[in-house]
């Protein structure tokens, strides 16, 4: 039996968290297909540049948006969580929902993408050596505290899969979800956060563990759309 008796008021709630976590396994695709197709993010600014100055479109598709929208989208997925998930812990919940909400605000605050389009249009119209010196030391100084390399970054992908190893746990007490939602979150998660805490010391070992995260996490999405959806339909029938 699934715990729906009073939780008839977050149907539509349920069901766009459902829509988001589909939105989130297709980012992750999308992310993987351009990586491998068009390549992989720029790691210097003046690669930025060159980026941007052959194509716009090649340049933004590199800049890690989709990861960019994959954060978005944990604003939408968690809150659904928590309500999901409040009667079964709701201390836990609050806490995983918390970090989540503040992770994501500075992965969005963060991310170079724009920034580095910008600065490549004033490159590119730089009328001398000096000028372009100085651009491309504003660029790297903008890679160096973005979504990925910056001091809140690291922080923030700290809170973000610590708070999807919490609610995972907290899932693995609800008949709301099932067992395959609650171990593949939690592994998922767990990888990725020794990935991530690895990769300024150990970027090496970092690489390996990727590839045991993302097979968790495309199985993890759909499976939290799956509940959601499930939930949503027997809390309009209570």
């Amino acid at each position: 039996m699934f715990e729906v008796k009073a939780d008839t008021n977050w149907r539509q709630l349920y069901q766009i968290g459902a829509a988001a976590a589909l939105l989130q396994l297709i980012c992750i695709i999308l992310a993987v297909t351009l990586s491998a197709t068009v390549g992989a993010a720029p790691s210097t600014a003046q690669e930025y540049f060159d980026v941007y100055a052959a194509s716009r479109w090649t340049g933004l598709l590199r800049s890690d948006f989709c990861y960019l929208f994959l954060v978005a989208l944990y604003l939408v997925t968690f809150p659904a969580l928590f309500m999901a998930l409040r009667r079964v812990n709701a201390t836990l919940s609050l806490l995983a929902t918390l970090f989540t909400l503040v992770a994501a605000c500075i992965c969005l605050s963060t991310q170079a993408g724009y920034s580095m389009m910008y600065l490549s249009e004033r490159y590119a119209a730089a009328i001398n050596e000096t000028q372009r010196m100085q651009l491309l030391a504003a660029g790297q100084a903008i890679l160096a505290g973005d979504m990925w390399n910056g001091s809140g970054a690291y922080m923030a992908g700290i809170l973000l899969q610590g708070g999807g190893i919490i609610m995972s746990l907290v899932m693995r007490g609800s008949r709301n979800f099932s067992r395959v939602t609650a171990y593949c979150g939690l592994l998922g998660n767990a990888f990725d956060l020794l990935q991530h805490v690895l990769h300024p010391f150990l970027p090496a070992v970092s690489g390996v563990v990727i590839m045991f995260m993302g097979p968790f996490y495309l199985v993890w999405f759909p499976m939290l759309a799956r509940d959601l959806i499930r939930l949503s339909r027997k809390s309009s029938d209570a």
